[in-house]
């Protein structure tokens, strides 16, 4: 103001040529100055509004919380007409106000973008009402009700929405900038999910609502159904892995205040995979789904039934009061298992192995109630199937052992911490050595040498066997291999090999690629399988053995006269060399030394040599000797030796 005149921020002549209405009001509500589009919105009648205060059209004082206001308000002097309100504070105590009519009719677009650009895309409706009834709508509103514009006009808003959410509506009254979501009515009763955003416009200090409505009901469906898949197992309709966590762990949380016991069982179908290779993953399929119907009819007040993966169930038992009533169910749980399961033609006969953990006596949170309900199953699944098993401490130390060797295991095989110790394989007739057997030896850094007997049982379960071999099997080659370089007299190598090892279908060509790799002769190469091995297969062993046979690999029958054999599979297979095995050297049992004279005589018959393995005493050599076998190896000769160790047995 410059000597009480109040000095505008801009000059009349601009202000007057604006499109835009366009006036300025001192703080008391004063009208400073407009322009003819401001006079025109404001009042009608041909009155010098410059001499009226601006509290006679707008609610002026919600204009000056601060230096910059924008609203939609009701204009005083024209009941029922919106003004889009922008309140800029350009002096001391002065506001420029910019008006702009609005009608839910006519701008129903522009409240939408004004209410959320960005978020509120499609097909929204535009809806305005007081404290309870419904003041005016767009036709989107209306027919998304399935409402006329006039049928829908004083309508109850709360008559519009489930019961559920008024509390919602008055809850986010406030709320102007996050969308949320409602159960809408239509006139015919059926439900719909919205999603609602408000802006609030001031008539005359009371607030009437103004929401954009959106139909969500696809998009609410689509997540019903995620949330489905993510705690629902959809082959057998049971609650998954997921649910099940969720449930025990507020389970246990309920319990650690009240004191109850809960019993977690880990339950897995046994020789489902047999069935599932033999009849196929369908058939599988329909198998598991029968047994989810089964274990449904265990679904009580305190139970909560749950599929952990593949053949794999959880159930949790609350308020089982000892440990007692715990395995009763397993027994129940057995027992009807034992009862056939018809599928198509076929009647299904299964088991159940199922171990338990017992809250707080086995665990005191989730994943250790469940982690050691599962051990206590591995264990009686390895040794008796169709049984149950409670969890103990020792189960959780030995399975703590056993991780902790694994992992050391595959520390080992990638730091080269493995061995190959030899031990000389010497001929009765020339006295000389013909053949090592490759030993595999584990020196551990810190633990020194562990014993094949603690590792290579491991290695078998963890598949680890497999990259294992491959090294055993390629350092036995090109060990030899050097050996022949040094000059000395070439000599056979033998290597024993794995189950799992032998039915890979890829061995032929590896043991191929290794040869070629190391630059070993084939010929001084044997591979050595157990009896058992031998006649797993016949037709698929068979083409085994003679492929590597016509690759020139030699190959022997270790621990030989501890399987059932018959000479039928003797003389079909193409086998070099049998291995007696050295429980019938240990006995001095006269059955014992009438079984290893059938072997070398039957050997020879056949035209195959014959190795007595564990010859320790003067007396086991002399009767070997007698009886013709060809070669033998043992401590009586040599203990296993490293490499460097074994130039004193080879000659030049």
């Amino acid at each position: 103001m410059t000597k009480g005149k109040t000095v505008l921020p801009m000059h009349n002549q601009i202000l007057y040529s604006l499109k835009e209405a366009v006036l300025f009001v001192q703080d008391d509500g004063q009208i400073i100055e407009a322009n003819s589009n401001a006079e025109r919105i404001l009042n009608n009648a041909n009155i010098n509004i410059q001499e009226q205060s601006i509290f006679s059209y707008l609610d002026f004082d919600l204009l000056t919380d601060s230096n910059e206001v924008h609203l939609l308000m009701e204009q005083k002097n024209q009941k029922g007409r919106l003004l889009e309100v922008k309140s800029i504070q350009v002096a001391e105590r002065v506001y420029c106000l910019l008006l702009h009519p609005l009608s839910i009719q006519d701008k129903a677009e522009e409240i939408k973008q004004y209410i959320n650009e960005n978020s509120f895309a499609g097909m929204e409706g535009i809806v305005m009402y007081g404290e309870n009834t419904i003041l005016d709508c767009d036709p989107i509103f209306a027919n998304m009700f399935g409402y006329s514009i006039d049928e829908i006009k004083g309508i109850e808003i709360y008559k519009l929405i489930h019961r559920k959410g008024k509390s919602m509506i008055e809850e986010n009254c406030c709320n102007l900038e996050n969308p949320y979501e409602l159960t809408g009515i239509k006139k015919d009763g059926t439900k719909f999910y919205l999603e609602v955003i408000y802006y609030p416009y001031n008539n005359e200090g009371s607030i009437i609502r103004v929401a954009s409505v959106k139909d969500i009901t696809d998009k609410v469906v689509n997540e019903n159904q995620i949330e489905y898949m993510a705690y629902y197992d959809q082959l057998t309709d049971l609650p998954n892995r997921n649910f099940f966590y969720k449930v025990l762990k507020e389970a246990v949380s309920e319990a650690r205040k009240s004191g109850e016991i809960l019993a977690v069982y880990f339950i897995d179908l046994d020789y489902f995979k047999e069935i599932n290779d033999t009849l196929g993953y369908a058939f599988g399929d329909q198998l598991l789904q029968a047994c989810g119907n089964r274990l449904k009819s265990f679904l009580e007040t305190n139970t909560f039934i749950a599929r952990m993966s593949g053949d794999e169930f959880l159930i949790l038992k609350r308020d089982a009061s000892t440990k007692e009533e715990a395995v009763e169910l397993a027994e129940k749980l057995i027992a009807e298992f034992e009862k056939p399961i018809k599928i198509d033609e076929y009647e299904i006969y299964t088991s159940v192995s199922i171990g338990i953990s017992v809250y707080p006596e086995n665990g005191s949170n989730a994943n250790d109630l469940i982690k050691h309900a599962d051990s206590a199953m591995y264990v009686i699944k390895e040794k008796h199937r169709n049984n149950y098993n409670l969890f103990d401490s020792s189960i959780s130390e030995n399975f703590r052992m056993r991780l902790t060797l694994e992992t050391e295991l595959r520390k080992a095989l990638r730091e080269g911490q493995f061995e190959l110790h030899y031990q000389p394989q010497k001929s009765f007739s020339t006295g000389k050595v013909v053949g090592l057997e490759a030993l595999l030896r584990w020196n551990h850094p810190q633990k020194g040498y562990i014993s094949p007997s603690e590792f290579i049982p491991l290695a078998e379960k963890t598949g680890l066997i497999i990259e294992i071999g491959d090294w055993v099997l390629h350092e036995a080659c090109k060990q030899n291999k050097a050996w022949q370089n040094q000059g000395y007299d070439p000599i056979t190598v033998s290597v024993n090999l794995s189950a799992k090892q032998f039915h890979q279908r890829s061995l032929v060509d590896k043991v191929k690629d290794i040869l070629n790799d190391t630059g070993l002769s084939p010929y001084y190469l044997e591979l050595e399988i157990t009896e058992s091995m031998a006649m797993s297969n016949e037709n698929y062993i068979l083409k085994t053995l003679k492929d590597l046979r016509d690759l020139g690999v030699l190959v022997s029958i270790d621990d030989f006269g501890t399987g059932y054999s018959s000479f039928k599979y003797l003389s079909l297979f193409p086998i070099t060399k049998l291995k007696i095995d050295k429980m019938f050297l240990n006995n001095e049992q006269q059955e014992n030394k009438a079984i290893v004279k059938s072997i070398i005589h039957m050997s020879h018959s056949l035209n195959m040599k014959v190795i007595a393995e564990g010859v320790e005493t003067m007396e086991q050599f002399a009767f070997l000797s007698q009886e013709r076998c060809d070669e033998m190896q043992g401590f009586y000769f040599s203990k296993p030796l490293p490499a460097t160790q074994l130039t004193k047995f080879f000659t030049v």
